[in-house]
């Protein structure tokens, strides 16, 4: 198994930023400055063509330490930030850039190439996971969480089914297709995004998805707006929801 091996690191405003990798893997670390151990962990998903610290990732991180107190972790997907494409990535990219230019759907595009993805990037979230449980702020016994909209959806929900120490997610924006049969498999507390007036990806497809979680316990968050518009405030609700979920979990129960 890969070790954690940081590559850089900085502090600001009570949050040190560290840059790692596990084997081949790029990612990114974000803890309390006050270095308290044993906090909760929450695992970021990125969107697709983005990266392991573009400003959506590193603006929920720094609100889950600062508020929460909370580790947070993402990684880079598979031929992203920097990462080496395949010649099947390359293929996929310029047919979706096509598709765009031509006005047509790129949805069924998106969704194949996304679960592509998922396919090389879930064993390297477990990779992850493993090495980020072995640091001394981490620990192997305290609960995580995942955060992923989007192509982080893609990846996030066949990572969530197969993984017993993920025990609150959030999801949202994403097509139902080949994603149904694994969040039937999901019973953790769930958050999910959709926007109501989305170009991309039909209100009823989003809406299918939701429903296909088997949670007890999961909240549809709909918001008007087209697929970029999802207002930041939903950043916010899902600190709160992880605030509720993995502190209550990292609590004894007396």
């Amino acid at each position: 198994m890969h070790s954690v091996q940081f590559t850089a690191e900085t502090s600001s405003n009570g949050v040190i930023e560290r840059d790692f990798t596990v084997g081949e893997i790029t990612g990114a670390l974000w803890s309390p400055a006050s270095g308290a151990d044993r906090a909760p962990l929450v695992l970021m998903g990125h969107g697709g063509g983005n990266h392991r610290k573009s400003p959506a990732m590193t603006g929920r991180a720094h609100r889950l330490v600062t508020k929460c107190g909370f580790n947070v972790a993402t990684i880079d997907a598979p031929g992203h930030g920097g990462r080496p494409l395949t010649a099947h990535d390359e293929q996929e990219i310029a047919v979706m850039q096509r598709t765009m230019a031509a006005g047509e759907p790129v949805g069924p595009i998106v969704v194949r190439y996304n679960a592509h993805l998922a396919e090389r990037a879930v064993p390297e979230w477990q990779a992850t996971l493993d090495a980020l449980q072995a640091l001394p702020e981490i620990g192997a016994d305290g609960p995580v969480g995942y955060f992923g909209l989007n192509m982080g959806t893609a990846i996030g929900v066949p990572f969530v089914a197969i993984e017993p120490r993920i025990t609150a997610a959030v999801f949202g924006q994403h097509w139902p297709d080949v994603l149904v049969e694994k969040a039937k498999q999901i019973t953790i507390p769930i958050e999910f995004d959709l926007q109501w007036d989305d170009e991309h990806i039909p209100r009823e497809a989003g809406l299918a998805l939701f429903d296909a979680f088997a949670s007890k316990e999961k909240t549809l968050h709909a918001n008007a707006g087209r697929h970029k518009e999802l207002p930041r405030f939903e950043a916010d609700s899902a600190v709160h929801f992880f605030a509720r979920h993995l502190t209550r979990a990292a609590t004894p129960s007396a």
